[in-house]
C-alpha cells in the first residue's frame, strides 16, 4: 500500500523528496487499529451501526498515538492516519472533509487503501480482480477520490500491478 501511494504521488508530480516521506509514513495509516477490539477487527461479515462506529475511531486513535512530534515524518503520518478515510464528496470520517481540504497525503493514501483492501483478501470478503477493482476506483472519481488521485493512479497503473504481483497474498 505504500508502495502505491509513492506511484501516486511521483505521477501527480510531487518533488522525490515528499514522494518518499509519503512511502514511509504511508504504512502508519492504520496505527490506530491497535485500539479497536479483536471482536470488531477481525470480524467476519458486516459490521453493525454501533461496530462501524468503532472502526471508524481507528483515524483519531491513530492521530492521537502519532501526535506531538516535530519530525516531518511523524507529523505526516499524523496526518495520514487521522485523513485516509475522508472522500472527496465530503461524505468521509472522521470529520467529513471535502475536496481540495483533504491533505493530498490523506487523498492519495484513501485510494492507495482502498486499491489494497479490494484487491486482497480479508478476513469478511475475498479478493477482487484488478479489473473490478479498477472499476470501481473509476466509479469513485469524483465522490470517493479526487480525480487526480485516480488520474495519476490510472498513469502508474503499470507499475501498481508490478507491485502488486510482488506483495500479492497467495
Amino acid at each position: 500500500m505504500s508502495h502505491y501511494s509513492a506511484i501516486i504521488a511521483e505521477k501527480m508530480g510531487l518533488p522525490s523528496e515528499h514522494t518518499e516521506i509519503i512511502l514511509l509514513a504511508s504504512p502508519m495509516h492504520d496505527v490506530g487499529k491497535v485500539g479497536i477490539p479483536d471482536a470488531v477487527l477481525l470480524k467476519p461479515g458486516r459490521l453493525n451501526e454501533v461496530e462501524r462506529k468503532i472502526i471508524e475511531s481507528h483515524c483519531i486513535i491513530g492521530a492521537e498515538i502519532l501526535k506531538g512530534s516535530d519530525v516531518p515524518l511523524m507529523k505526516l503520518s499524523q496526518t495520514i492516519a487521522f485523513t485516509h478515510h475522508e472522500k472527496w464528496d465530503g461524505s468521509g470520517y472522521p470529520t467529513r472533509l471535502k475536496g481540495a481540504d483533504i491533505p493530498i497525503e490523506g487523498r492519495i493514501v484513501a485510494l492507495a487503501d482502498v486499491f489494497d483492501a479490494l484487491s486482497n483478501k480479508r478476513v469478511y470478503k475475498p479478493a477482487m480482480s484488478l479489473d473490478d477493482t479498477m472499476s470501481i476506483i473509476r466509479e469513485g472519481s469524483g465522490t470517493h477520490f479526487d480525480p487526480a488521485v485516480v488520474d495519476a493512479f490510472q498513469k502508474g497503473w503499470d507499475r501498481i500491478t508490478e507491485v502488486y504481483d510482488r506483495y500479492k497474498e497467495i
